[in-house]
């Protein structure tokens, strides 16, 4: 064998070895000692993921516009509770000046489980009422809200990074929730995003709404510092975080 293809032999093993010692792998391509995803079909605290996505909207409602953290208007930590925090993409009020971008900083407690849609589509008797179909009843059933955001279903553009490497297969995480009441505050994210003159949105207590999206459950971060990229063609999300 030639001396120059045995050294280049040689120092491709060299590189091999501590590659494999600085980024080990698994048998299924995935970089190790990176937080696990749960697995749609499993339950979290005693929730399936259809109850957390539920759960999810309805933080997301519970919030004034003035202090919510998807509008970047609001610390992460708003509103949040229990085992699980919830993070998010991105609000934008009507006739404001708003790109679906975001680079948020997040200080996380330890031991915290984290659940986010890296894309979803939300839809409610309310919305439909108000500003998209008034006075039609047909919006005003479970069923045809649901058909209504199955258009998201079979996205191929969303995306989603942890720490830097690429999580593949992301269309298995895509979840119709449960049918879910809602709680609106006074200032609330419906009347800032749609557009006038339909877009008084009173506070109260709402049913019926449902959800369809990709949505991820990522158990506890080890402490120090993280990176979450995800989103899709038209959202693009980045959270820095410090665990605690």
């Amino acid at each position: 064998m030639n001396r120059n293809v045995r050294f280049v032999l040689l120092m491709l093993g060299v590189f091999a070895c501590v590659f494999a010692v600085a980024f080990p792998v698994s048998a299924l391509g995935q970089v190790k000692n990176l937080p696990k995803i749960v697995d749609r079909d499993e339950l979290s605290y005693g929730r399936s993921y259809s109850e957390w996505s539920a759960a999810w909207n309805q933080w997301a409602d519970s919030i004034p516009v003035a202090q919510h953290p998807l509008f970047d208007n609001g610390d992460c930590s708003t509103g949040q509770a229990g085992p699980v925090w919830f993070l998010g993409g991105k609000f934008c009020a009507t006739g404001s000046t708003c790109t679906y971008t975001a680079v948020r900083s997040c200080t996380v407690p330890k031991g915290k489980t984290l659940f986010f849609p890296i894309a979803d589509f939300e839809d409610s008797a309310l919305e439909e009422n108000i500003s998209i179909h008034p006075g039609d009843p047909t919006f005003q059933q479970i069923g045809t809200l649901r058909s209504v955001v199955s258009s998201l279903e079979g996205a191929t553009d969303i995306f989603l990074q942890i720490d830097h490497q690429p999580v593949k297969q992301l269309q298995k995480y895509g979840i119709y929730s449960v049918a879910f009441g809602f709680t609106l505050p006074l200032d609330n994210l419906f009347s800032a995003m749609y557009p006038p003159p339909n877009n008084f949105y009173p506070e109260g207590t709402y049913f019926p709404a449902v959800d369809y999206g990709y949505y991820i459950m990522l158990q506890p971060l080890t402490p120090g510092n993280h990176t979450l990229h995800f989103g899709a063609s038209w959202l693009d999300i980045t959270y820095n975080l410090t665990v605690q």
